[in-house]
């Protein structure tokens, strides 16, 4: 099947997106790649369904949360390392003080509902607005700011952040940078 230049330029555009929501939800790469690619399988041979002039890349998103979700219910049967020890066990340990944010980050996500991590995906990740991650998500728009306010606040917390001064560099770095 041929695709249109415009429709192709969509689909490709939306590819780092995908893979970024991808990633987060399977938590690993390959898979997300797996499913980034399925995504763009089905879309391009179900690319009649889509109605020009609404949003690519939240029917897209839509197809990617939907095949996580059937690949999710098929895979329960599997050994699953809730608590990441296994998983922690064949890293490396981290060296940057940006790798421990990024896994701690991790970590507090994982801790997430499912519906939360996505939601907050979804909006703060990738930046659809309510209406759109709604949509994707298949429930109402106070649903979805719901599930943003208490991903954040849970995220906060897990984290220890109270404030916006907690973001950023900690304290003596932020004093060597503006020279006091």
């Amino acid at each position: 099947m041929k695709l249109e230049p415009a429709v192709r330029d969509q689909l490709l555009a939306t590819v780092p997106s995908l893979r970024a929501f991808a990633i987060s939800l399977c938590g690993n790469i390959d898979r997300a790649d797996d499913l980034v690619q399925e995504t763009l399988l089905r879309a391009i041979a179900h690319i009649d369904s889509f109605e020009p002039g609404t949003n690519m890349p939240a029917w897209l998103f839509t197809i990617l949360r939907n095949l996580f979700r059937s690949e999710y219910r098929k895979r329960r049967r599997e050994v699953e390392d809730a608590d990441g020890d296994y998983t922690a066990s064949l890293k490396s340990a981290p060296e940057q003080l940006d790798k421990i944010e990024t896994i701690e980050l991790q970590r507090a996500l994982e801790k997430l509902t499912t519906d939360q991590r996505e939601a907050l995906i979804l909006v703060g990740a990738s930046g659809f607005s309510y209406e759109d991650a709604a949509r994707i998500a298949n429930c109402p728009v106070g649903t979805i700011k719901s599930r943003v306010n208490r991903a954040r606040m849970r995220v906060a917390d897990l984290l220890n952040i109270t404030s916006v001064d907690d973001f950023g560099p900690d304290r003596p770095t932020r004093a060597v940078m503006s020279g006091t």
